[in-house]
């Protein structure tokens, strides 16, 4: 099963943009043993300003794929449950598995209605570039879970 990231906006050379091509690679390599991968990084530039353009900018890359939106009243998981919902989906079948980030003002309501789940990393806000890292980060502990891998300690 492909998973990929779909974000607005591009990320500068940043420490964020380090984190995020580290955990897709670890991610992709791990995975691969499982039936999980590759793992990518799709950035998506609106032509126009606003949610509505947004959302139609990432409808473009959502042809036969299963959508999580990242959104604030999403559903926070623990990693074992997050790694566990992955697993279900690539055994059921799905072959792409694609998480939406928005913009700066997130995701266009239709859009998140309109996907299979939501994922929230809590009630924080957090800046655009770190949450594309975190949710690498946790693609990468969820791929490690399911082979089995230290590297998720409870």
């Amino acid at each position: 099963m492909r998973i990929s990231v779909v974000a607005i906006g591009r990320l500068s050379r940043s420490p964020e943009t380090e984190l995020v091509k580290l955990y897709v690679e670890r991610a992709t390599a791990a995975g691969r043993a499982l039936g999980l991968g590759p793992v990518e990084v799709v950035e998506v530039e609106s032509r126009k300003p606003g949610k509505p353009a947004e959302a139609e900018a990432l409808r473009a890359h959502l042809a036969d794929s299963h959508v999580v939106a990242c959104d604030e009243r999403g559903k926070a998981r623990a990693s074992r449950a997050f790694a566990g919902e992955i697993g279900t989906l690539r055994d059921r079948g799905v072959r792409r598995l694609v998480f939406l980030i928005g913009g700066a003002d997130g995701l266009d309501p239709e859009l998140v209605q309109s996907a299979q789940g939501t994922l929230a990393f809590g009630p924080q806000t957090w800046p655009h570039a770190l949450a594309r890292a975190m949710l690498c980060e946790q693609i990468y502990r969820a791929v490690s879970i399911l082979a089995g891998s230290p590297y998720h300690r409870d």
